[in-house]
């Protein structure tokens, strides 16, 4: 098994390969990272924590943008998710935590396009709900996750995501994601309902 040692980045949220996020770097120890980041062009690993406990498998993060520098240096930037990667074991040794991790392989095959199809059909009727306006076009190159893509543009679950990125397989992925919009997306019809009679005649009946 080949691992790598990478500085670790625990947070209470999940990023996915090719979704781009800004953070605010305010602990003097991500400072730090950060900043040997940056110097070295290298990537750290993000990875979800809850209660205390850290997720199996995180995503490594490039650091794309300095947003903002504060005097008292602070700073927010822009970070792009890289590869998923397995948890090893952490090091204490620096003054932010470090981990030795495997990168994941993804695994492309067997994807039902009639899943992929309507999987992108109810995330565009998803995002028309929730944001009142059409979603950009998502990348359809082979090799890029079209389940990560709608996962990075939706307020799904935090569980959810951290699921999708555990999971290898795209097809398995596109099949958990179809499942959960296609429970969620009649519960958005029905609160867009509500709100439509409520702005209608000022107030609803529930």
């Amino acid at each position: 098994m080949n691992t790598e040692r990478i500085p670790l980045f625990p947070l209470n949220i999940v990023l996915l390969p090719g979704q781009s996020i800004p953070l605010h770097i305010f602990e003097r120890r991500y400072r730090v990272m950060t900043r040997h980041c940056v110097a070295t062009k290298s990537p750290f690993g993000l990875i979800f924590v809850h209660e205390g406990n850290l997720g199996a498998v995180g995503c490594s993060a490039m650091i794309t943008k300095t947003l903002k520098e504060y005097e008292d240096g602070r700073s927010d930037i822009l970070i792009t998710g890289q590869h998923a990667f397995r948890l090893i074991r952490t090091h204490e040794e620096q003054p932010y935590a470090e981990a030795d991790v495997e990168f994941l392989e993804e695994d492309f095959t067997e994807i039902d396009p009639g899943v992929s199809a309507r999987v992108e059909e109810l995330f565009n009727q998803c995002y028309l709900i929730l944001f009142e306006g059409n979603a950009e076009p998502l990348e359809t190159e082979e090799g890029v996750s079209l389940a990560y893509q709608i996962a990075a543009e939706l307020p799904l679950e935090v569980s959810l995501k951290q699921a999708l990125l555990e999971l290898r397989s795209e097809a398995e992925r596109q099949e958990r994601l179809l499942e959960r919009l296609s429970e969620w997306y009649p519960q958005l019809q029905n609160r867009e309902r509500v709100r439509q009679k409520a702005s209608g005649n000022g107030h609803s009946k529930l």
